[in-house]
């Protein structure tokens, strides 16, 4: 049960983490500043994959499940990242680790997702950038794609779903 893992389900704050996360990477012979690492996890927002998601939303149920942590500030998501905002508005569900209490890949947290909409695995297509994150998907019955490349994953996507995405 290591930092990231406690960070993400919500059990310890920023401040901690930065503690357990040197201390770990220290353990294994590394000197890393965790606030480094944290700044360098800033995606960029994917114009097609919105897009994609605005399509599939039009017609389908969808939801965004998500490893995050809370911030020792309070965060107006509108005000600060407009641009994450306007995206979690077109899910019908959003599932956030850090406030559910269970990250990926505990199958929990795909069985809450499916609850919440009343689907059945076998019903849904799941995508993520990690592995590890589609093996409990798939084991459940998720159709999985692996997003390592935007452009790949809407086509495999589209002709999943049988609608033009791009």
């Amino acid at each position: 049960d290591n930092a990231w893992a406690q960070l993400e389900r919500g059990d310890v704050g920023m401040s901690e983490f930065c503690l357990l996360f040197e201390a770990e990477a220290l353990a294994l012979g590394h000197r890393v500043d965790a606030g480094e690492v944290m700044a360098g996890l800033v995606g960029e927002v994917r114009p097609a994959m919105v897009e994609a998601l605005r399509r599939c939303a039009e017609r389908f149920k969808t939801a965004c499940l998500t490893n995050n942590f809370l911030l020792e500030r309070t965060v107006d998501l509108a005000a600060d990242r407009p641009d994450i905002a306007e995206i979690y508005a077109l899910f019908d569900l959003v599932i956030e680790s850090s406030k559910v209490g269970v990250r990926k890949p505990d199958p929990r947290f795909y069985e809450m997702a499916c609850e919440a909409l009343s689907v059945a695995p076998h019903e849904v297509v799941y995508l993520d950038d990690l592995g590890i994150n589609l093996k409990p998907a798939r084991a459940m019955g998720m159709h999985t794609i692996k997003v390592t490349a935007p452009d790949v994953a809407l086509e495999e996507l589209s002709s999943v779903l049988g609608i033009p995405l791009a």
